[in-house]
């Protein structure tokens, strides 16, 4: 290798994913083998184009069923069981496996990607737990013998490579590892589009610079990817190499937020102007309270809208204010802007409103023009009243009318039913 691997730490880190995590909780759930089963988790069964949020592994093997497939595409057969999602159900699930992870590793070893994934750091459980391999076999089996759901780990000295070990081959073998020497071996055959962290977008530029494995992105040079691709392209060439350098082992306080953001997929194609900025202020909403809730505040507002599927485009623009803000109106105020400046007529599918550039509320001096205060008072007020009686509690007039969604995701947990 073209770098010293004595040099490089060498932690002891598992990747554990739940396979089809939802489509093997509603297995356990109603008598069903997660494994041996056929079962589909959609957003909305009522729905014909509802999205399929899981599939178990007989629904993907043998109908070629998986997460991002439509509902319509699903056979109708009496061995077919198709579910609702229950989020608060697998949300329950989850905390409870984080849990159990707790008695191998301490809290500070763990961190969690999502609800169905998190990485485990090993280092000094040797005598517990044995090897990586064997404490993950340990791991595997507690989780199957409490819960009934099936999992599958990736092993590796940093997250990366855990992480990609995990994508490509574990979750067909189970348990799969990979060191530094092995990469070359292991990962630069892989294809960019199987790799964590490569879009879609980034892979289409690698492609145009001749690359389409891992493998080429390393035995590039490190000038050429910075020059094309800034900080990205540095990360790009490092872990093509396999090198990780992200602590082991993060302290909550070490993971400061540096955005909020809220987005939402539409039921239907909007392109009336006052139902889709109904959305956006009700987007504007549920972040000015999450930024006022962690007691922040923020300069940079950045807005986006994706058109829908058949016109294809969309836009995304930030404006930088000159005072931090958290007040629903003033982000209102500038997404609107944003609207009418780019917004072309077509039908809009999706939209985004997010909060960066963020600082402590504290820090923003009042202007002594503008009579902020009593607007973050009542803005408090508001958010008081909706934290005791729900968030349906107290409305903007706008969440009465046709395009509101604000009622109905109310109810939702992660962007779907409860």
């Amino acid at each position: 290798m073209l770098f010293d691997v004595s040099l490089l730490p060498k932690n002891n880190i598992l990747c554990v994913d739940m396979k089809s995590f939802y489509a093997s909780c509603e297995c356990v759930d109603h008598g069903l083998d997660p494994l041996n089963d056929y079962v589909v988790v959609v957003a909305d069964k009522n729905r014909s184009g509802s999205v399929v949020l899981a599939a178990s592994p007989k629904m993907k093997s043998d109908y070629g069923i998986k997460t991002g497939s439509r509902l319509f595409e699903v056979p109708r057969h009496r061995r077919i069981h198709i579910f609702n999602a229950r989020m608060k159900r697998y949300l329950e699930v989850s905390v409870q496996i984080t849990e159990l992870f707790l008695s191998f590793v301490p809290f500070e070893a763990i961190l969690t990607y999502s609800v169905d994934e998190s990485w485990l750091t090993l280092n000094g459980t040797e005598k517990l737990h044995g090897t990586p391999r064997e404490a993950a076999q340990k791991i595997r089996r507690t989780i199957w013998k409490q819960f009934g759901l099936p999992s599958c780990i990736g092993i590796g000295p940093n997250r990366f490579i855990s992480k990609v070990v995990l994508d490509v081959y574990a979750k067909q073998q189970g348990i799969a590892d990979c060191t530094y020497e092995e990469v070359p071996q292991k990962l630069w055959p892989i294809p960019l589009r199987k790799i964590w962290g490569i879009g879609t977008k980034m892979e289409q530029h690698l492609n145009n610079l001749g690359m389409y494995t891992l493998g080429d992105v390393a035995n590039s040079s490190l000038e050429r990817l910075r020059s094309r691709f800034g900080v990205m392209g540095e990360q790009l060439y490092y872990h093509a190499w396999g090198i990780d350098l992200s602590p082991a082992f993060v302290e909550a306080n070490d993971l400061p937020q540096k955005s909020i953001g809220k987005g939402v997929t539409l039921l239907r194609d909007y392109w009336r102007e006052n139902e889709i900025l109904t959305v956006v202020l009700e987007l504007c909403e549920e972040v000015a309270k999450r930024a006022r809730q962690l007691g922040k505040v923020g300069r940079t507002v950045s807005f986006g809208v994706r058109y829908s599927h058949y016109e294809k485009g969309g836009f995304h623009q930030s404006v930088t204010l000159d005072t931090g803000t958290n007040l629903t109106m003033e982000l209102y105020r500038v997404c609107k802007r944003i609207f009418k400046k780019f917004y072309d007529g077509r039908s809009v599918r999706m939209i985004h409103v997010s909060l960066s550039n963020l600082m402590n509320e504290e820090s923003v001096q009042l202007s002594l023009f503008e009579n902020r205060e009593k607007e973050r008072t009542l803005a408090k007020a508001m958010d008081e009243i909706r934290d005791k009686f729900g968030p349906n509690a107290l409305l903007r007039a706008v969440s009465y009318t046709s395009g509101s969604l604000a009622r109905i995701r109310n109810g939702y947990i992660g962007g779907h039913k409860a």
